[in-house]
């Protein structure tokens, strides 16, 4: 008898994880088929066992140039069992020269970790990884909180090697101090909990063309950090705005004058 129990208690978790999923695809891509991609063409690249499940690094790579006759049009970042699956959407344009992105997630449970890459002819391709961690939606801010306050809205933008190559796929990092409180960390003082206050959108342009934009949640770490790519065509600024829960819009710009490079 307590062998079946167990056996259905383990069942109906199952059911539980698949009727997650379910809902989240059935959310984002109706009925539309998910593909199983080329070896290798679509990479996700997560620890199996996270050292800090608020601070798990995730990278996300597509193994092909962005043209206007054909690129990757979004990538989606889902984690099936946080409380907010929907960790990130990344929307990319032939400018972007590639569909690239790494960045740190939080995960509240031993979770499927999913990357979804939607090319701009209709397919829908994805990996799936698993990733053993637990418990970072709900762990409380790394730092003093009053001092995270203190330092929203503050960004910095660095490119690969301190340059950008002219025509072609450059480098770069946005990094935006931020709490990304999550609304699920109890404050240990008050023992009262701190609502959510995260960044939700990103746009960066160049030379006024967009080149990636992100709609993202809490899912996304504490100091949210981002790495991708951008194709300078002429000097120009790179332009990175980032809107938080509270509608505070945060600009930083970086003039960037491209060096002789290859196509």
């Amino acid at each position: 008898m307590g062998a079946l129990a167990v056996s259905m208690t383990c069942h109906a978790t199952e059911a539980d994880d698949a009727h997650r999923w379910d809902v989240t695809r059935n959310a984002l891509f109706q009925n539309r088929p998910l593909e199983t991609p080329p070896e290798n063409w679509l990479q996700l690249e997560v620890p199996v066992r996270a050292e800090d499940a608020a601070i798990v690094p995730v990278t996300l790579r597509v193994q092909m140039t962005q043209t206007p006759s054909l690129y990757v049009q979004r990538l989606y970042l889902l984690v099936d069992k946080n409380p907010s699956p929907i960790a990130a959407v990344f929307r990319f344009t032939p400018d972007s020269g590639r569909a690239d992105i790494e960045t740190r997630i939080r995960l509240e449970e031993y979770s499927n970790v999913r990357a979804v890459a939607e090319t701009s002819d209709g397919h829908l391709y994805m990996v799936t990884r698993f990733v053993k961690a637990s418990g970072g939606c709900s762990a409380p801010a790394g730092k003093d909180l009053e001092a995270a306050l203190a330092n929203v809205g503050r960004m910095k933008l660095r490119l690969d090697g301190g340059a950008a190559k002219l025509n072609t796929p450059s480098g770069v990092q946005l990094m935006v101090s931020h709490p990304n409180l999550s609304g699920m960390a109890m404050d240990q003082v008050t023992r009262l909990y701190v609502p959510a206050y995260f960044v939700r959108q990103i746009q960066v342009t160049y030379a006024g063309i967009p080149v990636m934009t992100a709609d993202v949640d809490f899912s996304i770490s504490e100091n949210p950090s981002f790495h991708f790519y951008f194709t300078p065509r002429q000097p120009g600024e790179l332009v990175a705005e980032v809107v938080d829960t509270k509608d505070q819009r945060y600009h930083q710009g970086l003039s960037v004058t491209p060096v002789a490079g290859t196509n």
